[in-house]
């Protein structure tokens, strides 16, 4: 890949233009190269396939990048005009197959605003990119199912043979970003994909192995955002528990008056949810039976609120 940044030759000025509102000069533009991803083996122990960066090298022209995959307006900084992937001649990947890698050449505008971050890619401190996209497929290295789906686990070893995750069938792609640290050590890449939850499905079977884990900035907010959503629903669970078990306490009161409360709470309280709803049906029916006059009575008591109930028996 040539690595030719500044002004932009007479035929890149040309592509550029295809993307400004005005046909700009090359007085006006600042362009550089850069490598957004190859089918390296990352430190997610994943990688693109060959098809893949075929399918994003197409996507990715006329795409903006931004700072830390922040996709405000302002953090806007680049767009690529032109992208080709490159095979690099007696380069193979860490496990034997040709190297390959999605080259880019972007474009800014030069301004006062961001001189600063040209000199910073000049002296090579912006230097590493990260790219969002979507696939749909991730095919497990050692049994070629869905990694998510089969019982192998991505950065172990079976046998001799590493299990990594091969991403294929790109659907979209979203941004390119300049990170610190990026996935893919020779450009850096974070992948999205279409089905959330089966990220966690892989973190699962990690910690179902016991072993010391290491996690992504992603995969923590993943984890935490699955932490907050069942306590939230074990919360809610527990509320409506209780007010399973008060009403079972309530109509056995009326059709069985000999029992102590006690003795009533202390047997609901070991009761499972279904057991609980078909205890409440069973006795509110022959409560109703035993005061057939006074069916408002118990329709009364279950609408009274108490500082935690969410549900109401009515």
């Amino acid at each position: 890949m040539e690595d030719l940044c500044g002004k932009p030759l007479d035929n890149e000025l040309e592509q550029i233009n295809r993307f400004t509102r005005r046909n700009l000069s090359k007085d006006e533009v600042y362009v550089f190269s850069v490598v957004l991803c190859d089918n390296e083996i990352d430190r997610d122990f994943e990688r693109f396939s060959v098809e893949s960066l075929k399918s994003l090298e197409k996507l990715f022209v006329g795409v903006t990048g931004i700072f830390d995959h922040n996709p405000e307006s302002k953090n806007q900084n680049a767009r690529i005009f032109s992208c080709r992937l490159e095979n690099v001649k007696d380069k193979l990947t860490s496990d034997g197959q040709p190297y390959y890698r999605l080259c880019a050449r972007a474009y800014m505008p030069i301004s006062d605003s961001n001189r600063d971050f040209i000199l910073e890619l000049d002296s090579g401190i912006k230097k590493e990119v990260s790219v969002g996209c979507a696939v749909k497929k991730r095919i497990c290295s050692i049994c070629g199912g869905d990694i998510y789906d089969c019982k192998h686990i991505k950065g172990r070893k079976y046998g001799k043979k590493l299990c990594y995750a091969t991403l294929d069938g790109v659907s979209d792609v979203y941004e390119w970003s300049f990170v610190a640290v990026p996935a893919q050590k020779g450009a850096g890449v974070i992948k999205s994909y279409k089905n959330g939850g089966k990220k966690l499905l892989d973190i699962e079977k990690r910690l179902q192995t016991g072993e010391e884990q290491t996690f992504t900035a992603e995969e923590v907010k993943a984890i935490s955002e699955k932490i907050r959503t069942l306590t939230e629903k074990a919360h809610d669970g527990e509320l409506y528990r209780r007010q399973l078990a008060e009403d079972v306490r309530k109509y056995a009161a009326v059709v069985f008056p000999e029992i102590s409360g006690e003795s009533l709470e202390s047997v609901a309280e070991n009761m499972t949810v279904e057991q609980l709803k078909e205890f409440r049906s069973a006795f509110e029916k022959k409560a109703m039976n035993v005061l057939p006059l006074k069916p408002q009575l118990f329709k009364e008591n279950s609408t009274q609120k108490s500082n935690n109930t969410l549900y109401k028996n009515i």
